[in-house]
């Protein structure tokens, strides 16, 4: 609570001390300093700060972001199994973010744009980096002084949530000799909610009950967070990355139910979360014989105190009934890992190692509503135990430019893993697996390039899986499942970037994935359901990102930024053996950016529309979807100069976007129950406001 008092008040004083900025000069400490006369690598696409002047960038972040046709992905952050091969398509000064607690947004943000010298395209193959390919983005740096910058967020909703006044972030870097610092404190946080009706139908349609259905939450996420690095000279660098911060999380969901027959319901319902969350972590890196040795270690630890209680009370006086469920979960992680790099035969290669050791204890209790008014407890000894793995894993690596226009990188490597269970279902297994990676970029013409990617993978368990849990809104019970292994692909990846000179650029992605070990629902044996391995699976992936620039028709600044992703997926319900989509997974997306900087002026506006669609689930005893939608559209002004601030004002879901649930129980497993009950909710969103102001200090 101390360090979320200390956040609200930083962002005021940041508010009022940046009504005069300073010129900004030094980056996130956290690799080597770039010469700014270094040349550019070959082959890169270069974006000099004069490129982005017109959108008046306060960060790296911005920077990025306005790179035509480009696109972050990736990220230690995003359920890597370890630290393992690069994934996010972003670097800084030729190395990776290594932190897997921050996003590369949040690491991009404090890079302040007066200390970008320039930002490289550049094929991934050519970085010795291994892991990455196709086009990454390469933010080169210069350290010189001392500066801080912030942003604050605020916001409100017109129906159903609380105001959202302290959300930002406010960091300052700096040298001191031979260390390069920075130090931030953020709160990432959100406001949600919905109301409506909810309806629920017998399988011929007939009325079971109408209900009025509301919902209302909140997060705040306050963190604290520093970056030391120190070059000791001789090609010695080393780097420390500490940050500490803590979850809060709220949602009521209170209804009111009006059957077709009986007493009318009330019901009340609430979840709490919160708890600590940490991570130390640091590498080092020096001369070696013929290359570079590079030793990285990482500690992480996160404690979630969960409690969801639910209480139908009834208007004819009967007895109220009710249950309340307690979990805590404690989950960490600890790595050790090497990187050796040299150059040989005109490639560049790299051996490494990595031991990673994950836990997971938890504790849960179930309990029901006595007449009494008292929760008593029930038995629940599934929920109760832990989770560890140990991992050891070895790779060799090669990347080289062949031929001015075509560069390859091969990875081979071995997994040797040991899973193991305590507590009611206890368990211990060992596995080996290969996995690796093959990859190509081929430029056959000035502003083309094709990608291809072949890769065997690994994937990450969520050690929740392997213990028991409950869903009291919902009335799901999730089995434990001590047989869960990680489910493994191949995966065939084409990438192709185009640029069309003033007009813009597009790239175009296509991915197929071939799993084994899917994980979905599965059927238990005492006839419940758990998250279980269910066989093979398959997944395509399209999609496309354009940049599309309105100045060669004469509107200056002007430009649209699209995206459209489609999936088409495929896997045997293990209930019904009928072919169906990944349950909750992504079917297609459709995002439209409109942007107008005014030329001569200092300000911008713009309009967003979205559509997503998800994909239907499937359990046992029911299926069912939920989405939103079917669009949002947004409008935005921005001015760039309000007493040397970038203030933003933003409307959103001003096309009536709403909240919907569709569910149908059975009264036995799907594949030859009698439907329960349907159940339909359709519930409005309504209106949202934004309020953003950034600036230097």
């Amino acid at each position: 609570m101390a360090l979320r008092t200390l956040l609200l008040a930083a962002s005021s004083i940041a508010l009022v001390a940046a009504a005069a900025p300073v010129q900004a000069q030094t980056p996130p400490a956290g690799s080597a300093e770039v010469p700014e006369t270094a040349p550019p690598a070959a082959g890169a696409r270069v974006f000099e700060p004069a490129y982005f002047a017109q959108f008046a960038p306060r960060n790296a972040f911005d920077m990025v972001t306005r790179i035509p046709g480009f696109t972050i992905s990736g990220g230690n952050n995003q359920g890597q199994r370890g630290l393992g091969q690069a994934t996010q398509n972003v670097i800084v000064n030729g190395e990776r973010f290594s932190s897997k607690s921050e996003s590369v947004e949040d690491q991009l943000r404090r890079i302040p744009a007066a200390d970008v010298v320039r930002i490289e395209l550049v094929d991934g193959n050519t970085l010795n980096i291994p892991g990455l390919t196709g086009l990454v983005a390469n933010v080169i740096y210069k350290s010189a002084g001392v500066s801080g910058q912030f942003r604050w967020s605020s916001g409100f909703r017109l129906h159903n949530t609380e105001a959202q006044p302290f959300g930002g972030e406010a960091s300052m870097t700096g040298s001191s000799g031979l260390l390069d610092y920075t130090v931030s404190i953020s709160n990432d946080n959100d406001r949600f909610g919905a109301d409506g009706p909810v309806i629920l139908t017998d399988s011929s349609g007939a009325l079971i009950e109408r209900q009025y259905a509301k919902f209302s939450g909140k997060f705040d996420n306050p963190r604290l967070a520093t970056i030391f690095a120190y070059d000791f000279g001789s090609g010695i660098l080393a780097n420390l990355n500490l940050s500490y911060g803590e979850d809060f999380f709220y949602r009521d969901e209170p209804e009111i139910g009006y059957p077709a027959v009986g007493p009318v319901r009330t019901r009340a319902s609430r979840v709490h979360e919160d708890g600590p969350e940490y991570e130390i972590g640091g590498d080092i890196q020096f001369p070696f014989g013929p290359g570079t040795m590079k030793l990285i270690g990482l500690e992480r630890y996160e404690r979630d105190n969960y409690t969801a209680t639910l209480i139908d009370s009834f208007d004819d006086g009967s007895q109220a009934t009710g249950y309340r469920f307690d979990q805590t979960n404690g989950a960490g992680e600890r790595i050790g890992r090497f990187e050796y790099g040299w150059k040989l035969w005109q490639a560049d290669w790299q051996f490494s190692g990595e031991a990673a050791f994950n836990r997971l204890d938890r504790t849960s209790a179930l309990f029901e509503l006595a007449p009494g008014g008292e929760f008593l407890a029930l038995p629940f000894p599934g929920g109760n135990g832990g989770v560890t793995e140990n991992r050891y894993e070895t790779s060799l690596s090669f990347s080289r430019q062949i031929l001015s226009t075509l560069s390859v990188q091969a990875i081979g490597a071995m997994e040797f893993s040991t899973i193991e269970q305590t507590g009611v279902a206890a368990n211990a297994r060992s596995f080996q697996r290969p996995k690796g990676s093959f990859a190509a970029t081929w430029k056959p013409s000035d502003g083309l390039d094709l990608s291809v990617t072949l890769a065997r993978r690994v994937s990450q368990l969520s050690f929740g899986d392997f213990l028991a849990s409950v869903s009291l809104n919902d009335d799901n019970a999730n089995g434990g499942n001590n047989e869960l292994v990680p489910y493994q692909s191949w995966n065939v990846e084409l990438e192709a970037n185009k640029r069309f000179g003033p007009w813009g650029s597009i790239k175009l992605e296509a991915k197929q994935a071939w799993f084994e070990d899917f994980i979905d629902w599965f059927p238990l044996g005492d006839g419940g359901e758990a998250r279980g391995n269910i066989g093979d699976a398959k997944r395509l992936h399209l999609e496309a990102n354009a940049t599309i620039n309105m100045d060669p028709l004469g509107w200056n600044g002007a430009r649209f930024d699209i995206q459209a992703v489609k999936r088409f997926m495929d896997v045997t319900d293990p209930f019904t053996g009928f072919s169906r989509g990944f349950s909750h997974d992504q079917e297609g997306a459709l995002e439209i950016a409109f942007r107008h900087d005014i030329p001569e002026s200092d300000w911008a506006w713009g309009a967003d529309l979205s559509h997503f669609d998800n994909a239907p689930y499937a359990r046992r005893y029911e299926e069912g979807r939920e989405w939103e939608g079917p669009f949002f559209g947004t409008l935005f002004v921005e001015h760039k100069d309000v007493l040397g601030l970038t203030v933003q004002a933003r409307a959103g879901n001003l096309l009536g976007g709403r909240d919907y649930y569709r569910r149908t129980v059975y009264e036995g497993s799907r594949e030859g129950g009698d439907v329960l009950f349907h159940e339909y909710a359709d519930r409005r969103i309504g209106p949202t406001f934004r309020f953003v102001v950034s600036g230097d200090f």
